[in-house]
């Protein structure tokens, strides 16, 4: 029990932090530190299990703070119960160039930041990935080891966003009674009142989606230590709605949409000193009230101790799992069964789409990798996500591996992000690469904090067919591409889908999209090859040393160049074909190496059935590009191919064309 006194000067310490440093770097966002800090005190000071000596204790309770435009009142967090790498220096270098306390919080930048959030409703969408994430982990691995709470601050702008939505929902469904949603109600928006734009009924809406939900005094510290308490009972998601004074303490801007995203000014800033009653300079906190702030800190040190404890006691395998696991490891023999895959279909030379060549890929990975936790939003036959070993996650059993995720792309994504940063699994999920779109928000932060995420795209061309131009993807490749730190690959057969998966599963830092067909493919490669082709991006699947034409292709038109390469054969051209499965890789290699690929060949064709766009690093301004220029159409996927003229002949034409 903290007195009220010493509460209110604790939260005070938050406030004028964030004043102070908003001021200084004249730009930010006062307004949600100072009305939430109430919260976020008995939050930090009596029931957030965390450790700032050990910010990646895997029991520790998550906080995410989703209205991420109020991050000073997070880093004020970190700075005042004792993160090492968050010091008053990092205060005052609020929003500079290379500061850890960016305008708002980075993954990675500094301990304690769990997700970066700003885009509004990401946040609480990534909480929800926490919160699966957590009652996946604690029915695998028991209570003893994995039994925590995710709490997240959300503003009206969160719950506005078509995402949040998709996310309350999502939680509701699967009952996630340890995910607990402070909503900081403070009526207002940049814009000014939030009647101005809406006037919904957040209470009746989550009530509606199956939330435990509750209405409090956001400044009254007992009605939030109760309300906390009453969530931890629930067998629901919990959503307190928390009503609050935006900028509370500052006496003439207070509860206007004036402290919302503006410096208070040092008039403001001295005349809330005096109505609450502090003191000190800025960046100044008195020493007893750091002191109860440090003390809070170390609350929890003894319950990671017992956790240690437990983990230490448990059986060699289980600990061994655990720890693997939360440090992103793959297990032994990953490789090695990746590689008697391809050797089992080097046998065969199936003739697949490539969805189905994921299936069966991940038949192989899903009975090797326990952490693969796999889903699809409602598109699981076309999307063939879902393997032999993976039975259904329901509301009432969390023993399975595969999610349902609804017709929810964006939290989908989100969500994913979310169990990712929780540690411990690996999502996957799929979709129609053209409902890529929906994710992008999501994708783009996968990238952005470099995470391990992997994106099921199917359905990936006008190879659709007659579903038509609305679900036929002509931009995407280049869409997904113009990503940084995001890896797209389109795999031309089962041996590429094999190596892409392998990669994607690899890479520790990066997210990664798989961008496959519907329609069947003739195998690329038909002979086994130990090493991984497709790690180097291009590769020359059909050499001819004095090549007359250079053949580029990915994906299914991999067929059509190969087709076309012995259609020239047959006249007396010499042509290669490079085989393009990971632009991103590609340009990771030697300059040599890309050299070499490219070649020296006089004319130079790029076939993709989207657009042209970024193919000009491979052909040049001046090579020709067989694809879309237009939307699709809704026809059978020959016709199709046929009438926007992505075909053998075409290139073959454009071959004789440019050599004449």
């Amino acid at each position: 029990m903290i007195s009220p006194e010493k509460h209110h000067r604790m939260a005070n310490a938050i406030r004028f932090l964030a004043m102070d440093a908003v001021e200084k770097a004249n730009s930010g966002h006062p307004g949600l530190p100072m009305g939430a800090a109430d919260i976020a005190t008995v939050l930090f000071s009596r029931y957030l299990k965390f450790d700032p000596k050990n910010p990646l204790w895997p029991d520790r309770d998550r906080f995410v703070l989703s209205a991420g435009h109020g991050s000073m009142l997070l880093y004020s967090l970190l700075y005042l119960t004792g993160y090492e790498d968050m010091t008053i220096e990092d205060i005052k270098q609020f929003r500079q160039l290379g500061a850890k306390t960016a305008g708002h919080p980075e993954y990675g930048h500094a301990s304690g930041i769990e997700t970066t959030t700003g885009p509004l409703g990401q946040g609480i969408a990534n909480a929800v990935g926490m919160a699966i994430a957590e009652r996946k982990l604690s029915q695998e691995f028991g209570s003893e080891l994995q039994s925590h709470y995710t709490y997240a601050l959300v503003g009206d702008g969160c719950l506005m966003e078509g995402i949040s939505q998709e996310a309350i929902a999502m939680a509701g469904h699967l009952k996630l009674k340890k995910l607990i949603v402070f909503w900081d109600d403070n009526k207002i928006t940049i814009d000014g009142a939030v009647s101005l734009s809406d006037s919904t009924d957040q209470i009746a809406r989550l009530k509606s989606a199956n939330w435990n939900t509750m209405a409090i005094d956001g400044h009254d510290q007992e009605a939030i230590a109760a309300a906390i308490e009453e969530a931890h009972k629930s067998d629901r998601p919990t959503f307190i709605a928390c009503k609050t004074i935006i900028g509370f303490g500052a006496p003439n801007k207070q509860g206007t949409h004036k402290v919302h995203g503006s410096p208070l000014g040092a008039e403001e800033i001295a005349a809330a000193r005096k109505s609450l009653n502090w003191e000190s300079e800025a960046f100044v906190v008195p020493a007893d009230v750091l002191d109860s702030w440090r003390l809070a800190g170390l609350r929890s040190t003894k319950a990671r101790k017992e956790w240690e404890a437990r983990l230490a006691g448990a059986d060699a395998e289980k600990r061994a799992e655990f720890n693997r696991r939360f440090a992103g490891e793959l297990p032994g023999g990953f490789d090695a069964a990746i590689d008697a895959f391809k050797k089992k279909v080097a046998a065969s030379n199936p003739t697949v789409a490539t969805r189905k060549a994921s299936e069966d890929t991940l038949e192989v990975i899903n009975g090797l990798l326990p952490e693969t936790l796999g889903g699809s939003a409602d598109l699981t036959p076309s999307n063939n996500t879902k393997t032999s070993q993976m039975t259904s996650i329901t509301p009432t059993d969390f023993s399975g591996r595969y999610i349902h995720y609804g017709i929810r792309e964006h939290a989908t994504a989100a969500a994913m992000n979310g169990i990712t940063l929780h540690g411990g699994l690996i999502p996957y999920a799929g979709g129609f690469l053209i409902f890529s779109d929906y994710c992008r928000p999501s994708v783009r932060l996968a990238a952005l904090m470099g995470i391990r995420v992997v994106h099921v795209w199917t359905h990936d061309s006008i190879g659709v067919g007659e579903d038509g131009p609305t679900h036929q993807p002509v931009e995407h490749f280049a869409s997904l591409r113009a990503i940084p730190n995001l890896l797209l690959f389109r795999p031309a057969d089962e041996t590429e889908t094999a190596e892409c998966w392998q990669l994607a599963l690899k890479e520790k830092h990066r997210p990664s999209g798989l961008a496959l067909t519907r329609q069947n493919l003739i195998p690329a490669r038909t002979e086994y090859e130990e090493k991984n082709l497709c790690a180097y991006g291009a590769y020359e699947l059909i050499s001819a040393s004095d090549a007359k034409v250079s053949i580029f292709a990915s994906g299914s038109e991999v067929e059509i160049a190969i087709k076309a390469q012995a259609a020239l054969a047959a006249k007396g051209v010499s042509a290669r074909v490079v085989s393009v499965p990971c632009f991103e890789l590609f340009f990771e290699q030697s300059a040599d190496y890309q050299k070499a690929i490219i070649g020296k060949a006089p004319v130079k064709i790029a076939v993709e059935a989207g657009i042209r766009q970024g193919w000009d690093s491979f052909i040049g301004s001046d090579g020709t590009f067989i694809g879309m220029k237009s939307f699709g159409a809704s026809a059978p996927a020959k016709d199709l191919y046929k009438h926007f003229g992505i075909t053998a002949e075409a290139v073959v034409a454009a071959a004789e064309a440019n050599l004449a």
